[in-house]
């Protein structure tokens, strides 16, 4: 069996983005490996080391994705393929290139991150799965394989939770709750320096142009509330809350 994970390096929630010639500026950004991803490879890990067979991550972005790749290696990803290629690429553009990759590998299942924390879009997963002709499972909170032919899944709706089954290959998008990723160890991050990390370079034309990036910023009321009184304190934060800031 192999089984095979997608993912994309971001900035860290932590890090405060500028924005310069109408563009995001990630010169001075922490990178870190998406958190959802993170999911995705330390479920594949866990599905390896109960079934067997071999482990790969994927990765389509910019040299800088090398970091994250080698954290996903580091956890305990068996090998690592990066397809090199700057700027930006839109999900479906993005999807058709990992497509090609995934036919190669011919996995057992694909596991992405439900949700691309730069893009803030649920598109990679299911766009992959529709470029492979595969089935697609979102929001994934737990997998069981039956054999080499079929899966059971457990994911997320609105409304609650639904189980299904599903013939492999198929695609799996991760969810909280699917997992609780490993840190990477020492003795993981130097086995992780010998480890095969594939590049392949390519050229790519997006789909989609970006014109213009903003990040959204509120200011502070600056407003400070006496407190000496704790019930009217209470009482007047809650207006504020209603009438101003407009949240409850």
């Amino acid at each position: 069996m192999k089984f095979l994970a997608v993912i994309r390096q971001v900035p860290d929630g932590e890090s405060r983005l500028r924005i310069e010639g109408g563009k995001v500026d990630l010169s001075s950004v922490t990178m870190i490996l998406d958190q959802m991803d993170e999911w995705a490879v330390e479920e594949v890990i866990r599905l390896q080391e109960k079934h067997g067979g071999e482990s790969v991550v994927v990765a389509l972005g910019p040299e800088r994705f090398e970091d994250a790749l080698r954290t996903a290696l580091a956890m305990g990803i068996d090998r690592a393929i990066h397809l090199v290629a700057e700027g930006y690429l839109d999900p479906i553009t993005q999807a058709e290139a990992l497509a090609e990759v995934v036919r190669a590998e011919a996995p057992t299942l694909v596991f992405t991150g439900g949700q691309q924390a730069d893009w803030d879009a649920q598109a990679l997963g299911p766009a992959l799965a529709e470029a492979l002709g595969w089935p697609v499972v979102s929001w994934t909170t737990q997998v069981e394989l039956e054999g080499e032919t079929h899966a059971k899944a457990r994911h997320d709706l609105d409304e609650g939770a639904e189980v299904v089954r599903v013939p492999l290959p198929a695609v799996f998008t991760s969810q909280q709750g699917l997992n609780e990723p490993r840190y990477p160890t020492l003795p993981g991050i130097m086995k992780a320096k010998r480890k095969e990390l594939k590049k392949v370079p390519v050229s790519l034309q997006s789909r989609v142009e970006i014109l213009e990036q903003a990040i959204q910023e509120r200011a502070r009321l600056n407003r400070m509330i006496d407190g000496k009184d704790p019930a009217a304190a209470a009482h007047e934060l809650v207006r504020l809350l209603r009438e101003e800031a407009k949240v409850i």
